[in-house]
């Protein structure tokens, strides 16, 4: 056999290892922009805003956030109509909500008013006082206006 001694002395070349023992950097996801009310505050009159909010503390007044979620936490008190893409109800809430996605009372939670949404969820345990009224989603309305249509043309051509 032959044997070659060139490489006899010299380091000889690894492949990096596939186990790597530092673990790759998680990419960092930037965090839900959401405004807190914390349980020590209290606030009388209109919020608004571009963000969702989460209340933890005691709101008075109105609260109008059309394209975000609106929390109340567990400390939460509100005594206040609030207008939001979604709720969700974990404290004590005395006002009118308007929704344009969704109402979520969860078990602890309590809603004294009128809802209107076009969807809503109350869990065990929770307290819901008032009316409900759920309203139908565009798309629904879009696929009835579109099933419409043939219709009326065809009724017109005969």
């Amino acid at each position: 056999m032959l044997h070659s001694t060139d490489n006899d002395g010299k380091p000889q070349y690894t492949p990096p290892s596939t186990l790597n023992s530092v673990p790759p950097i998680k990419g960092v996801a930037s965090p839900i922009e959401q405004a807190t009310i914390g349980r020590t505050l209290m606030i009388k009159g209109e919020l608004s805003g571009n963000e969702s909010l989460y209340i933890d503390g005691k709101v008075e007044g109105t609260i109008t956030f059309k394209d975000h979620r609106v929390t109340v936490g567990r400390n939460g008190v509100v005594a206040a109509n609030i207008s939001a893409r979604e709720v969700v109800i974990m404290g004590k809430v005395a006002g009118n909500v308007e929704c344009s996605d969704r109402v979520d009372i969860r078990s602890e939670g309590s809603l004294t008013g009128d809802v209107i949404s076009q969807r809503i969820s109350v869990e065990d345990g929770a307290m819901l006082r008032g009316s409900v009224q759920l309203t139908p989603s565009d798309k629904k309305q879009e696929k009835n206006s579109v099933a419409e249509v043939p219709k009326a043309a065809a009724a017109g051509k005969s």
